[in-house]
């Protein structure tokens, strides 16, 4: 069933029972959960909320809360769930005795494990409901917000983040983003000229969202210009900053703007107040005649009272950091990174920036060792490049969106590097260590690098019919078909498949 009218087929089905509010380790989930969450207190609405990191935890979720599941919302193009064996390890199932993993025999029972997947097959074969809507999850919750009147600041705020994360993590097109902008300004502009409550006219408590024509400039505003330009994508990718041609070139560029590297290199804060007014329009006029017309983007800001302002990609960052921070479960991950979307828990947000900045350096620096050392391999059809253990900072890059974020920068930067015309057309698959003690590797899939891609990724489908094809031990655990886990002594004849079938 296609749900067209959310409002009536989804809000007012759900509202007047108990829900489980099962949302993924992503930020565009996150902002949705954080919008239904207010629009459930409003309503009184009781709810469990259940983190699910892929469709194993799918599952688990389902299965402990079924009394109270009713329908789910999965919103893609893909209705399929994957196989029973791509989820869960033959070897789990020997371990709860008996014969439970042979299927064949009539008189025995299927494992809890396999009774679970079993229901939420079932479920989503007959009572999956997939929302008619080519935006966001959290821009339609929004919409669902403004429909039943009940939308706030907050709620606004949290959609346009759930929209920028679209953005900053390539899942659609440009022109789709500029879309969806123009339709937040709307928005912002009717928020902003009216007073919702007595809290929005204190100033110390107060928040303002205003439309910017800012830089590309990755968290600027909360470092120093110079590590900014160094460690964003756009900006080192240009300048090819792995070189010394490139390092020359940005110290032209800086000199070009008339910025003293003294304050370039200090915190952005502690910048001259003189040089910061006008600091937008100088890098705009300095990136036109290097070649770089759009260094500027259509974005929003958020002040929060007199001193905390941030950009709805900082907001990104900080949360994406969190949610995958190898410092801390899982678990304490989602709520930190849930947290952080809070004005008032600003500490969890700051740290969120503190872990984003750590993540971009090291980003920055795997890409430089990898064209340096010429560690991407052209394998015929694709780019392949694997990460060694023992390669610095590797361990972050066994989370799926952090390796997601190092591909999509690495192919950008090879396609700027290589003279190759062949391989600026090809995609990428890169693999990272996962987890040492089963022996496995994080394998994902990344689109040839074009401007005028529809950001859809068909890897997915390639990888199954691989590991099929192979034998090959793989995991299709993540809700993101393009990323899987699979066995280190697999990989050679995983990717002689894949070379053999996308020849």
């Amino acid at each position: 069933m296609f749900v067209t009218d959310i409002r009536k087929e989804f809000y007012e089905v759900v509202s007047n029972q108990r829900v489980a509010l099962l949302v993924a380790s992503d930020i565009d989930a996150l902002c949705a959960c954080k919008i239904l969450q207010a629009l459930f207190h409003c309503d009184q609405v009781q709810y469990t909320l259940v983190p699910v990191t892929g469709w194993q935890d799918l599952g688990t979720a389902f299965f402990e809360h079924k009394e109270q599941i009713k329908l789910l919302i999965k919103q893609d193009d893909d209705l399929s769930v994957p196989a029973y064996d791509d989820i869960f390890q033959d070897d789990d199932e020997d371990e709860e005795g008996g014969d439970s993993g042979n299927e064949s025999d009539g008189g025995s029972e299927p494992s809890g494990k396999r009774r679970r997947f079993d229901e939420v097959r079932n479920l989503t074969q007959i009572d999956l409901y997939k929302v008619d809507c080519d935006c966001g999850v959290t821009v339609m919750f929004f919409e669902l917000a403004w429909v039943l009147t009940k939308d706030t600041k907050d709620m606004l705020w949290w959609a346009i983040i759930g929209l920028t994360d679209q953005w900053v993590h390539d899942k659609i097109t440009h022109m789709k983003y500029v879309t969806d902008i123009a339709t937040m300004q709307r928005h912002v502009s009717r928020h902003n000229h009216r007073n919702e409550d007595e809290e929005n006219m204190l100033s110390i408590d107060c928040m303002k969202i205003s439309f910017e024509y800012d830089l590309r400039l990755t968290l600027y505003q909360h470092w120093t210009l110079y590590d900014s330009i160094c460690n964003s994508c756009y900006t080192s990718c240009y300048f090819k900053l792995w070189t010394l041609n490139g390092q020359k070139k940005l110290q032209e560029f800086l000199a070009d703007m008339g910025l003293p590297l003294k304050q370039v290199k200090q915190k952005f804060t502690s910048m001259d107040m003189t040089i910061k007014e006008n600091l937008r329009d100088v890098i705009e006029e300095s990136s036109n005649k290097y070649g770089m017309k759009d260094v500027r983007i259509q974005t929003f800001g958020v002040h929060f009272g007199f001193k905390n302002r941030f950009l709805a990609s900082d907001m990104v960052h900080a949360c994406a950091a969190l949610l995958e921070s190898t410092e801390k479960s899982d678990g304490d991950n989602f709520i930190n990174a849930l947290d952080s979307l809070s004005r008032s828990n600003l500490d969890h947000l700051y740290s969120g920036i503190d872990l984003a900045k750590k993540k971009l350096l090291a980003i920055q620096q795997t890409v430089a060792s990898c064209i340096c050392t010429n560690l991407i391999l052209s394998q015929g059809p694709f780019l392949y490049c694997y990460l060694m253990e023992g390669t610095p900072d590797v361990k972050i890059f066994s989370k799926p969106v952090a390796l997601t974020l190092l591909s999509k920068y690495l192919l950008k930067a090879f396609v700027q590097s290589t003279r190759n015309k062949r391989c600026k057309l090809l995609p990428l698959i890169m693999a990272a260590p996962k987890d040492l003690e089963k022996g496995t590797v994080i394998v994902v899939g990344i689109p040839p690098e074009s401007e005028t891609s529809d950001k859809k990724n068909f890897f997915g489908r390639a990888f199954e019919k691989a590991a099929e094809s192979t034998s090959s031990r793989t995991l299709h655990d993540h809700f993101d078909t393009s990323i899987i886990e699979l066995k280190s002594e697999d990989r050679s004849k995983f990717l002689d498949a894949l070379i053999t079938l996308l020849s």
